[in-house]
């Protein structure tokens, strides 16, 4: 090949990758890299990242590559309601998805629905994101506090009913929905007979942990549940097995993730029982191929497994992908009514976008933490979880007039 011939194919190759780049479709991806819940924040991005990596080698979304423009929320609800902002009317990102805290959550999803984009909301648990403060811009793809609580107290009414709790919660929307629903369904309303305390949320100090789980060991209680999250959890958690409050309480935590657990360490997290969306031990106990398939892929990338965060930031993209391509149009209003009442089976058994609230129903899973000698065994050291219960979606899930209900008494249209 001549010289001029060679030179004009480099610049016509040229010229061809910078309009597939120009091309790509932009999707806000906010989540947090500092803070409190930074290690959920990097479980989300691989999870996030292997998503991208494979829709675009298969193509894309309707032939178009996409691209991840990427904003720390430092858990923080202004930020991450700026970022949001940012990335829709800078770079047009057609949506955006992402949270760990729900306060975060809530914020940006306002700030995409007054531009008209939509807001998957990854690891945000609290009622209110798809509840009273839900709106046709907003879709929750993991569980909620209502369902988690609904699953776990199923299994606790079995193992001990009739004995007290002591409660301690993070101060903000997920941490107080968490622990009302926890109540109202281990029938622990009463606050004098079932104590508790509230810590603060984003900044708890060791002497708020400390002096927290002092006054539940004080309280004689038979089941103290920790409605705290990320490092949040896991200083609390390590605070209450030195100070020999694990050998005398059955400890629950509502939401748990395997990075949590790997945080705290098997010892430490041995037969805490908590509630997950998702585990990667969920597809192998239950056969689900397209679930094995990711875990195997993930691991095989990253060298550890994926927790319910990777999950849930994986599933999104290919919800928003699939949804777009039924749609045939990235238009926000078209891709909501291709979403809504969706039903379809991705990493574990059968999920639905329903339509009245845009929640993800779907199994939710009791977890039991294993012995050490147990976790140990699987080659990454990551074998958390014995599934000792499940409740299915339709079961968990709060119903059309449970939801109206939260709407009025939160002042909200019966409707979204």
């Amino acid at each position: 090949m001549s010289f001029a011939r060679l030179a004009l194919a480099s610049l016509m190759l040229t010229f061809v990758c910078a309009m597939q780049a120009a091309a790509a479709v932009n999707i806000g991806f906010n989540y947090p890299q500092t803070g409190r819940y930074k290690d959920q924040g990097l479980q989300e991005r691989l999870g996030a990242f292997m998503a991208m990596e494979e829709i675009n080698q298969a193509g894309g979304i309707m032939g178009e590559p996409i691209e991840l423009v990427i904003r720390n929320n430092s858990s923080d609800p202004k930020q991450g309601a700026a970022n949001t902002a940012e990335m829709i009317d800078k770079y047009d990102a057609k949506m955006v998805f992402g949270g760990v805290s729900s306060a975060v959550a809530i914020s940006s999803g306002e700030a995409a629905r007054q531009r008209d984009r939509l807001y998957f909301g990854t690891l945000t648990y609290s009622n209110a994101t798809t509840g009273s403060a839900g709106h046709t811009h907003m879709f929750r793809e993991p569980y909620n506090a209502w369902m988690a609580a609904k699953a776990i107290s199923k299994y606790l009414a079995s193992q001990y009913a009739g004995q007290k709790f002591y409660y301690i919660t993070a101060d903000y929307t997920w941490g107080w929905s968490t622990e009302d629903s926890m109540r109202r369904f281990t029938d622990t309303m009463d606050k004098q007979a079932h104590p508790g305390v509230k810590t603060p949320f984003p900044r708890a100090y060791i002497s708020d942990f400390r002096s927290a789980l002092e006054s539940a060991e004080a309280s004689d209680a038979d089941v103290l549940v920790m409605v705290l999250f990320g490092d949040d959890m896991v200083r609390a958690l390590s605070m209450a097995y030195e100070m020999g409050i694990k050998d005398k309480m059955q400890v629950v935590v509502p939401n748990i993730t395997l990075g949590m657990a790997q945080d705290v360490g098997p010892t430490i997290m041995e037969g805490v029982i908590g509630g997950a969306p998702w585990v990667w031990e969920v597809p192998y106990k239950y056969n689900y191929p397209r679930g094995i398939q990711f875990v195997e892929d993930f691991v095989s990338r990253y060298e550890m497994r994926p927790s319910s965060a990777a999950a849930s930031a994986y599933s999104i993209l290919y919800q928003y992908k699939e949804a777009v391509e039924r749609a045939g149009t990235f238009n926000t209003s078209a891709v909501i009514r291709a979403l809504e009442g969706y039903r379809y089976s991705l990493l574990k058994d059968e999920q639905e976008w329903r339509a009245f609230d845009h929640q993800n129903v779907q199994t939710v899973y009791v977890v039991k933490s294993k012995p050490r000698e147990e976790v140990m065994k699987d080659p990454l050291g990551a074998d958390y979880f014995e599934i000792v219960d499940t409740l299915d979606g339709n079961s968990a899930a709060k119903t059309l007039e449970e939801w109206q209900e939260e709407r009025r008494a939160a002042n909200k249209p019966t409707s979204l």
